[in-house]
């Protein structure tokens, strides 16, 4: 352990883990709150033309992803909530051409090689520079900020828009904010698990901790600490086993969902002897009650927001 510490590359992989398996889980609650697991997976295929956008223009392709895959967020909420019935048609296609379209464009940048795609393609934790990290470090930071800075208001969002609206929350922002932030996180944990398995670090923690929790605040918090631990344990096992770290994360992590699920029927069953009239708590999370019909007032609304 104190031999692997001592390179500074693997002091920058340990780092970024960090604050990656802190980031993807923060998001992927509100995915899975809202039944769309694979939405990143799809944002995944859209980062692949902002890869290879950075390798044409011979910029950061990091930063590039970022912007494509803001605008295939807001392309995807837009659609979503259009409730289009051939919704899932355009999305396909945004999905797969942004795939492929990112293939064509790193064959023909000067610097695109098989290697290079590989590395965003399955992550390349190993090489994280400085620059990456600041940027990991930033962008997670944001990401961090939004999901649990309004996660009253996001929560009741994901919970019924219905309800959020009569409330006056501004249930169109808060979905473009969570796409937006749910792009940002795709980008973000590329460079660790690869863009083919971000959204496994994004569902399988969030799914692993509601085994055992019993509250939207303490799954939250658990799918957090199972992130971090995943990682920093893929990344150090992989040192050790010289194994890729970003197929070590996910197996980890789908490990410990499989271990939660079969202590989750004996705790069950021990919950319902020690309290058997008590329904379970699905959340902990208060949502505003609805407004009046002079809701619509600035004050009144803005009071219902906060």
């Amino acid at each position: 352990m104190t031999e692997m510490l001592s390179y500074d590359f693997m002091q920058r992989a340990l780092i970024a883990a960090v604050l990656v398996g802190f980031t993807a889980p923060a998001v992927g609650i509100y995915l899975v709150q809202r039944r769309q697991a694979l939405m990143g997976d799809g944002m995944g295929h859209v980062a692949m033309t902002g890869v290879g956008l950075g390798f044409v223009f011979q910029t950061s392709p990091v930063w590039m992803a970022v912007l494509v895959c803001v605008l295939g967020a807001v392309t995807m909420e837009l659609v979503r909530s259009r409730g289009n019935q051939r919704g899932d048609i355009a999305l396909a296609v945004l999905f797969y051409g942004g795939m492929a379209c990112g293939k064509l464009l790193v064959s023909k940048s000067p610097q695109g090689s098989a290697t290079n795609l590989e590395s965003y393609l399955w992550g390349s934790i190993l090489t994280v520079d400085p620059a990456d990290l600041v940027t990991i470090a930033v962008l997670g930071a944001v990401v961090i900020a939004v999901t649990v800075g309004l996660r009253r208001q996001l929560f009741a969002v994901c919970q019924d828009e219905d309800f959020a609206r009569v409330t006056g929350l501004p249930v169109r922002t808060l979905n473009l904010l969570l796409a937006v932030m749910a792009a940002v996180t795709v980008t973000v944990a590329m460079r660790v698990v690869g863009l083919l398995l971000v959204s496994a670090l994004m569902v399988v923690p969030v799914v692993a901790a509601q085994q055992l929790t019993r509250s939207f605040a303490a799954t939250q918090a658990a799918s957090i600490a199972l992130g971090v631990v995943v990682s920093l344990a893929g990344v150090t096992g992989s040192y050790q086993a010289e194994l890729p770290p970003g197929p070590a994360i996910v197996l980890l992590a789908i490990v410990l969902f499989a271990v939660f699920g079969a202590l989750a029927a004996p705790l069950a069953r021990r919950r319902h002897r020690t309290a058997p009239d008590a329904g379970p708590q699905v959340c902990d999370v208060q949502l505003p009650a609805p407004a009046p019909s002079d809701a619509t007032a600035p004050g009144r609304r803005a009071g219902l927001a906060q």
